[in-house]
């Protein structure tokens, strides 16, 4: 009973914090902290630091890998999966209906649509500059990121993205293997058996290499879904803007859904709160209804659930491995360049299209940047202006 009572504490409490966490993984995190640090006192600063820590180094979804080890170190895996569906369950349901209604009425040409993507370039472009300046701080990093993007751009596909991560992961073991190491090495502790956690980081891997292999060998449609979303939510380093150009370069040659289409759900996943992956949520339910929008939402999440995991017990081991740390370094240089070319195609080439549209954006812009008004608000005044360009 008293496992129970907790269970439902964890489910309560992370879905308030899903219904009220506007702003992004950043912002996400600082929601976290106040509750269950400072608030619920369910964790040390120190173990909070450690938990954050590994949600960076880790790719995936920050703010969802942090709630689900937060649950984890609650109540167990149950308290993790509890975590993550609170905190996970409120925009997934709303980017449901939303896509529901795209479906359901023809509102793709719809000008306060074509005002979200204008949001689309604003959120890319905020999230660009914010994470350059950690990111890409000496001239080597910098040119991490330039061949990145020049290699994004000229060949687009899937294998382009992975590869450049895998080149960069080589580059930034080289360039920063001396790297300083972490001055605080006291270990975390974490209740998940080391035997649980090897299954969990295995599980990643079969899945990862297998998913490929049977959707190949059995043409089945729902394999190939599930292989895009997983290997997509498998391969964002850098935050959940990442996933933008995987998805697309995934789903929108492949005819399942429009450009259009996939624009304006990422720009009305900005004005929900909670996890920026649940934009897979909207993705799959355009794409087959609500049991697509259901798998999608699983298969994306699948891979930080695993690795989270996967990670916890050897966490302290990897932290203060040099070498680890200067692959991550160039890994994290590559994200940058692959959101730059995101931003340019296909963000920016099918939403800027008239000088009005980039009089548009920097308005936004600038309320988001300098006034630093909430996200929910730039996507209101986005969908608005939109709507009066289309009168125009």
């Amino acid at each position: 009973m008293n496992k129970l009572r907790i269970l439902l504490e964890i489910f309560l409490v992370s879905t308030r914090l899903g219904l009220t966490s506007f702003g992004g993984p950043t912002a996400h995190l600082g929601y976290f902290h106040a509750e269950y640090v400072e608030r619920k006192k369910w964790m040390s600063e120190k173990s909070y630091a450690d938990l954050v820590a590994l949600s960076q180094f880790l790719p995936g979804p920050a703010s969802s890998q942090v709630g689900i080890g937060v649950g984890v170190m609650r109540g167990g895996v149950l308290g993790g999966l509890t975590s993550f569906i609170g905190f996970t369950l409120p925009s997934v349901i709303v980017l449901m209906i939303f896509a529901s209604l795209m479906t359901t009425f023809d509102i793709s040409e719809a000008g306060w649509i074509h005002g979200l993507k204008i949001v689309a370039v604003v959120i890319v472009l905020h999230a660009i500059l914010g994470m350059s300046k950690n990111l890409t701080p000496d001239i080597e990093r910098k040119v991490i990121a330039l061949f990145a993007l020049v290699a994004t751009l000229l060949f687009q596909s899937v294998f382009t993205q992975v590869g450049v991560i895998l080149i960069a992961g080589v580059i930034g073991f080289i360039l920063f293997k001396n790297h300083e190491a972490d001055d605080n090495k006291k270990a975390a502790t974490f209740p998940i058996r080391k035997s649980f956690s090897a299954v969990c980081l295995a599980l990643f891997f079969v899945l990862l290499f297998a998913l490929p292999a049977f959707r190949e060998l059995t043409g089945s449609y729902w394999i190939a879904v599930v292989d895009s979303f997983y290997r997509s939510g498998s391969l964002v380093f850098g935050g959940g803007h990442v996933v933008l150009p995987l998805l697309e370069q995934e789903l929108v040659p492949m005819g399942w859904i429009s450009a259009e289409e996939f624009l304006a759900g990422y720009g009305a996943t900005q004005a929900v709160p909670g996890p920026l992956f649940t934009f897979a949520a909207y993705l799959g339910t355009v794409m087959n209804g609500w049991i697509g929008g259901l798998v999608a939402t699983a298969a994306i999440f699948l891979p930080a659930f695993l690795l989270i995991l996967g990670a916890l017990p050897f966490w302290d081991m990897l932290r203060n491995n040099e070498k680890v740390k200067g692959a991550v370094m160039g890994v994290n240089a590559a994200v940058i360049g692959i959101l730059i070319s995101a931003l340019y195609t296909p963000i920016w080439t099918s939403s800027i299209l008239e000088p009005v549209h980039f009089a548009l954006a920097a308005i936004l812009f600038v309320m988001l940047v300098y006034f630093k008004l909430p996200p929910w608000v730039i996507v209101v005044t986005g969908a608005i202006g939109g709507m009066l360009i289309g009168l125009l």
